[in-house]
Order: C-alpha cells, then sequence, then structure tokens
C-alpha cells in the first residue's frame, strides 16, 4: 500500500507538466466467468492508450497503474521494456515530447475488495456481477491513467463482455460484432469514469424537460440491480425521485444536465452509501428493501439519490484541484441532497432528519483529535480517503446552511449557476467560489471563510436569562464558548426561541429573533420584556453549526416534558443538544436513557425516534457506568416491548421501529422467549409481519445469548439463501458467544483476506458484541500487535474497516487507554492515516470513560 500513495506535491508537479487530450481504454472481461486457471488472482486484459501533451520537451513523468502484470508498453512508438518501467504501482515515462502517445497493455485483477473492478458471484444462482468503484484513486486499477482530479480528459471505453451481459459506462453504449462501444464522454475526472457489466435486472424511462430558451431536453433513465433483487425493487419511486430531482436542479441551476444518459445502478458488496459517476451512478444495493422499513429509510434513499444528482454539477462538472478541497463537491452534494428532498420530494421534514442524524455524525467528527477545517491539509491519497468524513460531508453541509442564512438564498444559488457556466469540465479552488459569491451577495467572504472554512471545531451557545422583578425578561444573552484546543468563536446567525406551556399542555414557541451572534456574549435586544420562557432554544430553526446548551430553568423544563415540545423540529433540536450533552460528560447517560423511555414513545417523527434508539443503546454500551448497564438494557427493553405489545398501532411503522430496537434491546429469558415466539409463529403481535429481515433482527439476539446457533443459522439461511441472507448468516455466526468462535472470526478477518469485503463486513459486525466483554478481552493486545501489519498488507478500505471495526472499544478501560498511547508512542513514524484511526478509538474510549464517570458520579450525588 505505502508504494502506491500519490503525494499532493507528486500531483502539483505532474499538472504543471502534463495536459491530457483523451483516453480509449479497451476491456476484455470474458474471463469474469469459468474456472479460475492457476493460483494467481482472477485477471481480465486492459489495453490504455492516452494521448497527452507536456509543456517541456524532454521531461519525466509517470503513469499510475495497479495490476498483478504488465504485457506492453509503447512510447510514442518506441516499446518500453515493462520490466524495467512498471514497478506495480507506476509507469516510469523518460524523454517525452510535445505530444505523446502512451499504450499500455495489462493483465488488471477483478477485486473482492469493492476496490477497482469488483467481481461478485451470486451465492442463490451462481451469476456473476462485476462494477467499479474508484473514488479517490483505485481506476489505476482498471486502466492506465494520470491518476488525480485536475488532469480531466475525455474517455472512449470499449468492452468485451460473457455472451448474454449487458455492459454499462458513463455514455451511452451499443454493442457490435461482440463489443460494446461507448460514446465519448466530456472532460471528466479519472475517479469517476466507470463500468458495470453483467446479467443485471434493468429498468428504463425518460425524463423530458423544456428549457427556458425553448429548447428541449430529454434524458434516457435507466435504472439496474442483481436479477435476485429485482421482486424488491420499487424503479418507479427510484425514477419519481430522479424526475422531481432533475427539475429541481434545473430549475435552481439554470445548466442543463451535462451527460446525455442517467443510469442508477444498485450493485452487491459496494463500500460506500454511492458514488457519482456521471451518467451512472452507483449505490449499494441495500437501498433496495426486501421488508418492511419506516419512511425515514425511503427518505434517506431519495436524499442519496439527490446527494448524487447534485453531483453533476457539483464535482462532476466542476471539481476540485486536489483533495484539499473535497469539501467543494461534497459539503455542497449534501446540503443539496437534503434541500432538494425538502423542495422537490415529498419528504418535507428532512431538514429535521438533517439537524438529528446528519449533524450528530459532523459533532462527533469535529471533537476527535483527528478534526480539521472543512478545507483540509490533504499531504497524500491516504489522506484524501480518510477526509470522507462527517466534516467534509455534515459539518460542511451545516455551514453551508449557514452561508445561506448569511447571504440569502437568492445570491447563494445565483452564485451557484455564475459558478458553473464560469468553470464547467474545469477544476476550482476554494477562491473561485468565493469569488462568485461575494459578486452575487455584495458581502466580503474572506472573514466569513477563514472562520467557518479553515479552522476547526465546534462552538457552545448557551443562554443567559436575566428576569426583572415583574418576571418578564430583563436581558437575555448567548454566551459563545470553544474547545482549548480549538479556540475560534465564530459568527452564527442564529434564532433564538423562547416556549411556554400552551393551554393544551404542550410547549409551545411564543416568541422569536434573529440575531448575529459574534464573540463571547451577544445580547438579543429583541427579546428584552417578554414574558419569562420555560425553555429557551439557541439556534432555534437550526441555522448555524453548534452545540446548543441550556440554561438550568430550560433544562428543568425538558426532564419533565420533553414530549410536550410541539414543533418536531424544536424538539428534534432538543434532543441532540441532549446527547452532545451526554456524550461531553455534562448529563449522566441514566438520565439520558431515562428521558427515551418517558418520551420516545411520543415521538411523531419516525426518523428521530430511529435515532433516539441508536443514541439510547449508545449511552447503555458506552456512557452509563458498568454496575449499571444491565439494569439500562432493562429499562430499554422494558420501554420497547410496552410500546411494541401496547402502545403503537397494529402495522405502523412505529410499531416496525420499536420492534426492531426490543431485539436489539433484548438480554432478560422473558424478552428472549417472546422473540423466539414471534420467530416460531406461536407468539403473534396484531400487525407486525414478521417477513425476512425482521425474522433475521429476532434470530440475531438468541445466537448473542447462546439460545440459538450453528444449526439454526443454517436453517435460516436455507430459508433465504440469498447474498443478504449470507451476509446475516455470516454475522451472526460471529456472534455466537464462544472463545473458538471469537478466535475463528479474528482469522478470517486479520489473518487472511480470503473474505470478500460484505462479509469480512459482517464478521466484524458480529464478533465485538457488548454482551460478549470478557470473551473479547484477550485481543486488545492481538489488535495492537497487528495493527502495521494491517496496513502494509492490505489495500487501504479493508485496513480501515478492519482497524476501526475491531478497536477494543468495549474493553473500557485505562489499561486499554494505556496500551493505545503506548502503541501510539512507539509508532510515531506510522502511516499519519493509519495513527489517526488509532487515534481516534483512542478519544472515543476517553470520552466514554469521562462519560461513565459523570454517571457513576450521579448516583453518588444523588
Amino acid at each position: 500500500m505505502p508504494g502506491e500513495n500519490l503525494s499532493r506535491d507528486e500531483a502539483r508537479e505532474r499538472a504543471a507538466l502534463l495536459s491530457v487530450d483523451g483516453y480509449d481504454v479497451s476491456l476484455d472481461l470474458r474471463s469474469a466467468v469459468g474456472d479460475q486457471a492457476g493460483d494467481g488472482p482472477r485477471t481480465f486484459r486492459s489495453v490504455t492508450t492516452i494521448r497527452f501533451r507536456c509543456s517541456e520537451p524532454g521531461a519525466a513523468s509517470f503513469a499510475d497503474l495497479i495490476a498483478p502484470s504488465v504485457t506492453a508498453v509503447s512510447l510514442n512508438g518506441r516499446d518500453l521494456d515493462p520490466g524495467e518501467v512498471f514497478d506495480g504501482s507506476r509507469i516510469a515515462l523518460e524523454d517525452l515530447a510535445a505530444d505523446n502517445e502512451l499504450v499500455v497493455d495489462a493483465q488488471c485483477a477483478y477485486s473482492r475488495t469493492g476496490e477497482g473492478m469488483h467481481r461478485f458471484v451470486d451465492p442463490e444462482d451462481g451469476e456473476v456481477y462485476l462494477y467499479t468503484q474508484y473514488e479517490p484513486a483505485d481506476s489505476r486499477r482498471v486502466f492506465a491513467n494520470f491518476e488525480q482530479p485536475d488532469l480531466k480528459a475525455p474517455y472512449r471505453f470499449e468492452v468485451r463482455a460473457p455472451e448474454g451481459w449487458t455492459v454499462w459506462s458513463n455514455g451511452a453504449g451499443t454493442l457490435t460484432d461482440g463489443v460494446w462501444r461507448f460514446a465519448e464522454t466530456k472532460p471528466i475526472s479519472t475517479y469517476i469514469t466507470c463500468v458495470t457489466a453483467g446479467p443485471y435486472h434493468y429498468v428504463t424511462d425518460t425524463y423530458e424537460r423544456v428549457l427556458d430558451d425553448g429548447t428541449r431536453l430529454e434524458i434516457p433513465l435507466g435504472a439496474l440491480c442483481r436479477k435476485g433483487l429485482a421482486p424488491y425493487f420499487d424503479s418507479d419511486d427510484v425514477f419519481l425521485v430522479t424526475k422531481q430531482g432533475l427539475d429541481f436542479f434545473h430549475e435552481h441551476f439554470d445548466y442543463p444536465y451535462p451527460f446525455g444518459k442517467y443510469d442508477q445502478a444498485f450493485v452487491p458488496e459496494y463500500n460506500l452509501g454511492a458514488m457519482e459517476n456521471p451518467g451512472l451512478v452507483t449505490f449499494r444495493e441495500e437501498f433496495i428493501f426486501r421488508g418492511k422499513v419506516t419512511q425515514a429509510s425511503y427518505e434517506g434513499r431519495a436524499n442519496v439519490i439527490l446527494h448524487e444528482m447534485a453531483h453533476m454539477w457539483f464535482g462532476d462538472l466542476v471539481t476540485m484541484v486536489w483533495w484539499d478541497d473535497l469539501w467543494l463537491k461534497e459539503s455542497f452534494a449534501d446540503f443539496m441532497g437534503t434541500f432538494a428532498n425538502v423542495g422537490a420530494t415529498r419528504f418535507k421534514d428532512a431538514w429535521i432528519t438533517f439537524a438529528n442524524r446528519r449533524k450528530a455524525w459532523a459533532y462527533r467528527a469535529d471533537q476527535l483529535p483527528s478534526t480539521h477545517p472543512i478545507t483540509a491539509d490533504i499531504r497524500d491519497l491516504q489522506d484524501a480517503k480518510l477526509n470522507f468524513d462527517g466534516i467534509t460531508y455534515a459539518k460542511g453541509a451545516s455551514v453551508l446552511k449557514q452561508l445561506v442564512a448569511y447571504v440569502g438564498q437568492d445570491a447563494f444559488l445565483e452564485g451557484a449557476r455564475r459558478y458553473f457556466k464560469r468553470h464547467a469540465y474545469g477544476n476550482t479552488r476554494l477562491g473561485d467560489l468565493l469569488s462568485v459569491l461575494e459578486e452575487t451577495s455584495g458581502r466580503d467572504m474572506g472573514a466569513w471563510a477563514r472562520s467557518w472554512l479553515q479552522t476547526a471545531g465546534v462552538n457552545s451557545l448557551t443562554p443567559q436569562v436575566l428576569l426583572s422583578a415583574e418576571g418578564l425578561v430583563d436581558e437575555l444573552a448567548v454566551v459563545q464558548e470553544a474547545a482549548e484546543s480549538h479556540p475560534e468563536l465564530r459568527p452564527h446567525r442564529v434564532a433564538v426561541g423562547l416556549y411556554r406551556a400552551a393551554a393544551d399542555g404542550t410547549l409551545e414557541r411564543y416568541a422569536r429573533a434573529e440575531v448575529d451572534v459574534d464573540g463571547p456574549r451577544t445580547v438579543v435586544a429583541e427579546l428584552a420584556g417578554a414574558e419569562a420562557p420555560a425553555l429557551v432554544l439557541v439556534n432555534d430553526d437550526d441555522l448555524t453549526y453548534c452545540k446548543i446548551r441550556f440554561d438550568t430553568t430550560s433544562l428543568e423544563t425538558l426532564k419533565s416534558g420533553l414530549g410536550s415540545v410541539a414543533d418536531p423540529l424544536a424538539r428534534a433540536l432538543c434532543w441532540s443538544a441532549l446527547w452532545n450533552m451526554t456524550r461531553d460528560a455534562l448529563l449522566p447517560a441514566r438520565d439520558f436513557v431515562e428521558l427515551v423511555t418517558r418520551f420516545a414513545g411520543r415521538e411523531s417523527d419516525i426518523g428521530v425516534l430511529q435515532m433516539l434508539h441508536a443514541w439510547a443503546e449508545s449511552a447503555v454500551t458506552h456512557y452509563a457506568a458498568p454496575d449499571w448497564r444491565a439494569r439500562g438494557a432493562a429499562l430499554l427493553a422494558d420501554s420497547a416491548r410496552r410500546e411494541l405489545l401496547e402502545r403503537t398501532g397494529p402495522g405502523s411503522e412505529h410499531q416496525l421501529a420499536w420492534a426492531r430496537f426490543f431485539a436489539r434491546t433484548a438480554e432478560e429469558q422473558g424478552d428472549l422467549d417472546l422473540l423466539r415466539g414471534l420467530l416460531d409463529g406461536t407468539t403473534t403481535v396484531p400487525g407486525l409481519e414478521v417477513d425476512q429481515e425482521l425474522r433475521w433482527a429476532f434470530l440475531e439476539p438468541l445466537v448473542v445469548h447462546g439460545l440459538a446457533g450453528e444449526k439454526e443459522l443454517e436453517a435460516e439461511l436455507a430459508r433465504d439463501d440469498t447474498a443478504s441472507g449470507k451476509r446475516h448468516q455470516v454475522r451472526c455466526l460471529a456472534a455466537r458467544p464462544s472463545a473458538a468462535v471469537k478466535a475463528q472470526g479474528w482469522a478470517q478477518v486479520v489473518e487472511s483476506d480470503a473474505l470478500s469485503n460484505a462479509l469480512a463486513e459482517a464478521t466484524i459486525a458480529g464478533w465485538g458484541r457488548p454482551a460478549q466483554r470478557e470473551l473479547l478481552a484477550p485481543y486488545t493486545e492481538k489488535y495492537f500487535a497487528a495493527l502495521t501489519r494491517i496496513w502494509r498488507d492490505r489495500s487501504i478500505q479493508i485496513a480501515m474497516n478492519i482497524v476501526s471495526g475491531l478497536f477494543p472499544s468495549l474493553q473500557d478501560s485505562t489499561a486499554t487507554l494505556d496500551a493505545a498511547d503506548a502503541w501510539l508512542a512507539a509508532h510515531e513514524d506510522a502511516a499519519p492515516a493509519l495513527r489517526r484511526l488509532v487515534l481516534e478509538g483512542r478519544d472515543d474510549l476517553a470520552r466514554a470513560l469521562r462519560g461513565q464517570a459523570c454517571d457513576a458520579g450521579a448516583v453518588n450525588q444523588g
């Protein structure tokens, strides 16, 4: 892995020297089917012709390629010795001419890690499916190229595939004489080229729109998935959201979709949520729902569809020069996904999900020792891989929401329109965006960018309320604080809401003021003289990015009446603030659990409810005092059982959410017996349909607690002998409470690379169970001993999954912290990306220990 790591300095030097006129790529994928010959990796032939110019004739450079072998290399008609010029990841290019042609004939390897050309064999019917995934730098695993985002070029692909297969790429394709040939693309970056091939189920539609100039735009639409998922594929809804999104972006961006067709492929064993390949967006196939799910799942899928669609403009049409400015595409796409969801689809409450779910990701990432400015310092490709994180996505999107409040929505969108027209098919940096926003808003963007984009950390905003003798607000101020490690105080445009009890018992807002918070203390003059509030909500309407705190009165109001907050967004913001207080060891975990058991059953927003379930589990697992964990888990299970059996409407999505939560929290014998009864049909709950996905959810806790084992899992797989069923079975097998099982799981993931990325991920997920802390204890020392070898020997995606997924977070003691510190001290020269992952695990553990101390202290104080 280290030899494959392109640095920013190398990329700058190459971009200054070279410009690329075009690629012709020929792939022969017929080897994907049939028996494998020999012991080496299964390979395919890749022949690439690159036409490029050099600004300094006679200079030297290199092309990128990761392949088991290279058959031939030709530069400007001169044959080169592959053994001399190819080192496994780069092809040395000497004595370049002003105009050059490089031809590389290679044997490239099919992947089982989700990187490059991934090959999947469906266990249900034996069919083979292929797709590519490249971001940030894995197209070099499929064809020779100059692998950096600012060397854009047009591409022509041709593919030979097994008979009966269909092949897709960025451009429209035709099959002639056994060869799939695809239309030349517009100039795009290497990482968003793509190929998908196999016997996929394919559905088509068409999008039509008359543009403002009177021309008619027609975009062919397609959606594809494995044949085994075709019965579940609700392509009509996918197309509905797609058309709504295209309407929305055409209306707001005033730039026609530039890439011809629009296919969307739902593919197996995908490492990401989705990828914005122009003309052929790829998604993880879990977005095709095999069983009943809540509307939160459909909203989430719509958000991802719209996020990737926004990339067609932010990222594909206009691309960052280098990964430092990754936010120029990801932050915008994350913001636009929710903006379009609210503005164009049936999911009008998507900003609630954003406030509750996406921001939680950002708050965690921004308090880690690895936090970074939104415009980051990306030294190399390993840095880039790790910066697809909560800062780049969710914090960036949150800051853009603040930017819209700061400059105004009209100025923001007009800036986007000018940005696209000015930089179409080019590459940009931060300054290019700021300049158009200054033009459209009339505001100086420099100070705003320095505060929000070029500094790290999250601010806390706390209300201070002084009352007069008459019980009215004499002064209300907002106090802004920052962590010592990141002391920047930022300008915030916020709304401050005052709430009181209404006649019907709800908490309703009766006063609101918008104010620019700047500096350590800002007085909200407009609220002076108002009736004394029961609750002050800083950042009402969620305009800015901050951690909300409460004054004493407001906190007591929430403890007794959180479920009475009438507005769902305000309620979600309160929940989020209380969760942040729990993570910051300002609120005992048991207090948060009590709030969930008292008020979650009254939560109307299904996405918020499911987030509360996840937070409550985390509170018990990580932040509760160890001697209270069992009690906390029992409280959550009792609450879930009560909601499931007595309170939720039969057949409702809330019933489904509580059923899943009950399965995850069940530990006591009576609860496990109920799950077994639901599985074998001896017990029923009115309206609850126990479909195949829910069966796996009910079976897993029985396995974890030793009440079901390999025999039952084999029987369940026989019922669900599919790729999805296999992943469930593998996860459950690793979850069995046995030292031998843990040893086997460790060996399969750490000592072997035989598992595919999806099955390794499933094994990791099942292996580390909170109820099995003692069984996992021996692996702390083994974990730290294996880190450098894992990073050296495995691909970066798999290495990241192992290092993060197996960190001994459940061994929550100072001894584990000491072990992490000892490793960090002894490996100062380790890859920065590896050190970052270990630092993040160590920081999460330290935070958990502080939370446990807070929770234990609550008992002592009581």
